[in-house]
């Protein structure tokens, strides 16, 4: 056993409401059918959409230095220089 509350088909079926509910705050589940664990019900790891400043400036201080020239050198070979004349087509 691992520690995991253990729910029945059943049960998943007929309290899938509060079921879900305990998923959506962090709870995991094993399933069981006929007293066979059959499966785990486990909660979708969320992204986070904002990263705190300190975060972001540690993580700055790793990454490696980026060479403006080379940068600029390389957006130039990807992009047409010459402005676009939509009457020429």
């Amino acid at each position: 056993m691992n520690g995991l509350p253990e729910i029945t088909q059943r049960d998943l079926r007929t309290r899938s409401r509060e079921i879900m509910d305990a998923v959506q705050g962090g709870q995991i589940f094993i399933v069981t059918r006929d007293g066979h664990r059959i499966g785990e019900l486990v909660p979708l790891r969320r992204r986070r959409r904002f990263v705190p400043r300190d975060e972001f400036a540690a993580m700055s201080r790793t990454a490696p230095a980026v060479s403006v020239d080379s940068f600029r050198a390389d957006q130039d070979a990807l992009t047409e220089q010459e402005p676009d004349d939509p009457y020429a087509r």
